[in-house]
């Protein structure tokens, strides 16, 4: 069995579980592993699918909390969104993508793990959760990161565990499920990529339902300290072996 084989296998099973744990993250989990052996262009269509396959199965072993009222501005933006990302994707650099997503989680990671301190966000309202849902939008359309600002707003907002959850879920379905749609209409998807798909489903099947009997039953407080720690490292070790790469270019 390849290097590359067993890559993929242990960061569908890592990222299944964190997702089926905290209802997102899939593809960052994912592509902190991936991303040492698979081409950025290649990544985005299996995080789409891998994330898409885990809110399937999370979305019918989760369901609680659900509030239409505070969930459609998300899904509106996200909708809009969409498009911008797809168009984005074929263009990513791959030094340039390294760069991007290791300051995203070099930053991102360490804001959530101390966002519990910080003041809740109570403005906006409706509109400025439709910004927050376009956000999502794009950065699904070009890497299947739909999760990662909504997630970060809803903690800032302070919802209700099972209602941020219930957001951040469904929003993620749909939005990687029209994704998915669009990568298939454009081309991004081929039936050379359907071999990939066949070993991320049975490696990510078991860890994400073992992930949701987690959720249900123990805090997640601990996990999710542990989780967001280490993808901090990676992104910084992404920093460190793609921004030299880019200053050799100027």
């Amino acid at each position: 069995m390849s290097a590359t084989i067993l890559i993929i296998a242990l960061g569908a099973a890592v990222a299944g579980f964190v997702q089926g744990l905290s209802g997102f993250t899939f593809g960052l989990v994912a592509t902190s592993i991936w991303i040492w052996a698979v081409e950025p262009q290649l990544i985005a269509p299996m995080v789409v699918f891998g994330a898409m396959t885990g809110q399937l199965l999370a979305v019918f072993t989760v369901r609680r909390g659900f509030n239409w009222q505070l969930f459609w501005p998300y899904l509106a933006g996200g909708f809009a969104g969409i498009p911008i990302g797809v168009a984005i994707l074929p263009h990513l650099d791959g030094h340039l993508f390294k760069t991007m997503l290791g300051a995203l989680l070099a930053i991102w990671c360490p804001i959530m793990l101390v966002s519990s301190r910080l003041p809740p966000v109570r403005f906006g309202g409706a509109v400025l959760n439709s910004v927050i849902g376009l956000t999502g939008g794009i950065m699904s359309g070009f890497g299947g990161y739909s999760g990662v600002i909504p997630t970060l707003w809803c903690t800032l907002r302070r919802y209700d565990k099972d209602v941020q959850r219930s957001i951040i879920q469904n929003f993620n379905l749909a939005t990687l499920t029209a994704t998915m749609a669009g990568y298939i209409a454009s081309g991004i998807v081929t039936v050379k990529l359907l071999p990939t798909f066949g070993l991320i489903l049975p490696a990510m099947l078991i860890p994400t339902l073992l992930g949701t009997r987690v959720y249900i039953g123990i805090s997640e407080t601990t996990f999710r300290q542990i989780v967001l720690g280490l993808l901090t490292l990676s992104g910084i070790a992404m920093l460190v072996s793609s921004v030299p790469h880019l200053f050799g270019r100027v």
